[in-house]
């Protein structure tokens, strides 16, 4: 017989649920949703229970002991959404309440050749735990680190034993878990990196099955198809699973254009490559204002010296620069002096040509958005199979995305405009992932939940749940107010406990540092 305990929102709201892992034994009975469960399927009315951290049955379940039920009727439960790309520090912002609020799970840390660990992940892991985070982390290593704290730094062309010093770097942090490595081609150190290097650390990669994930070398039109390729050698001189972080195409237009660069991709899985590729729902991009500036200008160059002797040649690069890019209008300051300012505003205020802005502040001096996408291309990309969502967000960014990706998607491209159906959607922010990273491949039946299969709603995976009504989610981030908190999620579960509870946060932190675990390995 079962005992049921029928708790009402209002009783939530006091405060008095206890989160489901409190008592030994509990079950968790969401009664009266309807569930997408992340493979596309259409959606299906059933009941989901939970017990110790993980899915216990779909439908009926008649197991006795003590049970707690949740009415959540009239709204969606989905598998918890994982970000492939997003940025934040889980030491100092470990709530992550944007992602939470979005009903964002598991967050894919690392990203752009960059991380806060490289040799050492298991100290990184446990600190990371015993500080407490809200959502799940999959940790990647920043192929940008390796190179720093191996002491191979900006050399175009290190040495054997230089190179061997990163491998080795790479296979102690794959052997603890990562996921995989990142490179910030476009970004120094990762600019300097030649084919040679790339491919002898996507080759330890490839032996635990993991990821690289590329920032390529060059987003822009005239240059991308040269990138992708550069980025398919790793592929084929290793064997690893290749991931484009953040797909566009820099002042690229139209649908036809975007279908050109997906034909590549798609040729790439024909040659036996897998090709995988995110994107998030917006047409500006942010980082450091040093992508409008010439190699010249960075390091190892000495700036002061280029701007003494080669000042003219520098204005002239950044004034074409910056008019290819839409013009000193499409570039809006989100640090530094002129933070909420165009360059072009700020240009006016200080009565100088735009160029004179970025030579004072040089190629380090802030980070902006930049409004170089194009609408069709980006909802094209968004549309097609194997690229799935993510923000490249975080919690201080001064981004929209950090804080909407995920809500904008259900709101804009489901709700309003209809380019996605619900199940499509959810699969591309939570099966889809799952699939690429391996999540859905790891030990489900471990007692650890770090090896938990995530991703779908199935018995015996993890209790990474979002439920929310479809009806009222909506992003609220601007560029002007770019950390307004997304609207419409009822309640949100990581590993069985409410991170979000009848819309609000709570002070659990039952977020794990996920280990890669393929099934095969």
């Amino acid at each position: 017989m079962i005992i049921r305990l029928v708790f009402s929102l209002a009783a939530l709201a006091a405060g008095c649920f206890p989160t489901p892992t409190t008592l030994f034994g509990e079950v968790l009975h969401l009664r009266g949703g309807t569930l997408i469960d992340g493979t596309g399927a259409e959606p299906q009315q059933a009941d989901l229970w939970v017990r110790g951290g993980r899915i216990l049955a779909i439908g009926e379940w008649d197991g006795g002991g003590e049970v707690r039920v949740l009415d959540v009727s009239g709204l969606v439960i989905t598998p918890g959404f994982i970000d492939t790309h997003a940025h934040g520090n889980p030491t100092s912002t470990p709530a992550f309440p944007n992602f939470i609020h979005m009903g964002v799970t598991t967050l894919c840390l690392g990203q752009d050749g960059s991380s806060l660990h490289a040799d050492d992940l298991e100290t990184w892991r446990r600190n990371v735990e015993q500080t407490g985070a809200a959502p799940n982390i999959a940790p990647f290593v920043g192929h940008g680190t390796l190179r720093t704290r191996s002491g191979v730094g900006l050399d175009p062309e290190p040495g054997a034993d230089s190179i061997g010093n990163m491998v080795r770097m790479l296979e102690t942090a794959m052997a603890a878990g990562a996921f995989g490595m990142t490179t910030g081609l476009e970004y120094q150190p990762g600019s300097f990196a030649g084919p040679g290097e790339l491919a002898a650390l996507a080759r330890v990669v490839a032996a635990r099955g993991g990821l690289v994930m590329s920032h390529l070398r060059s987003e822009d039109d005239d240059a991308i198809e040269a990138a992708l390729d550069e980025f398919f050698e790793q592929g084929r001189a290793s064997g690893v699973n290749l991931h484009v972080s953040h797909l566009k195409i820099v002042y690229g237009h139209g649908r036809e254009r975007a279908e050109e660069i997906l034909r590549i991709l798609e040729n790439a899985r024909r040659e036996g490559l897998t090709v995988t590729a995110d994107v998030y729902p917006y047409t500006a991009s942010f980082t450091g204002i040093g992508i409008v500036f010439p190699d010249w200008a960075k390091p190892p160059h000495d700036y002061a010296e280029v701007v003494r002797e080669r000042r003219d040649e520098l204005a002239a690069f950044l004034r074409e620069r910056v008019n290819l890019r839409n013009g000193p209008q499409a570039t809006l300051f989100g640090t530094g002096r002129w933070r909420g300012k165009t360059l072009a505003q700020a240009a006016d205020e200080a009565g100088v040509p735009f160029e004179e802005i970025l030579i004072g502040m040089g190629p380090s001096g802030a980070s902006a958005a930049y409004f170089v996408m194009d609408e069709e291309v980006m909802e094209t990309f968004l549309a097609a199979p194997g690229v799935m969502v993510s923000s490249d967000g975080s919690p201080t960014m001064r981004h929209p995305r950090g804080h909407g990706a995920f809500a904008r998607v259900l709101a804009r491209h489901v709700r309003e405009q209809g380019r996605l159906s619900l199940p499509e959607a959810i699969h591309k922010m939570t099966g889809l992932p799952a699939a690429t990273l391996g999540l859905d491949q790891n030990r489900g039946n471990s007692e650890d939940p770090r090896h938990w299969r995530r991703g779908l709603l199935r018995p015996g995976w993890a209790a990474d749940l979002a439920v929310f009504d479809p009806a009222a989610v909506r992003d609220r981030a601007t560029f002007e107010e770019p950390h307004q908190l997304a609207e419409g999620f009822v309640h949100v579960l990581v590993n069985g406990d409410f991170v979000l509870r009848d819309g609000q946060p709570q002070s659990t932190s039952p977020g794990k540092v996920l280990r890669l675990n393929r099934a095969e390995n």
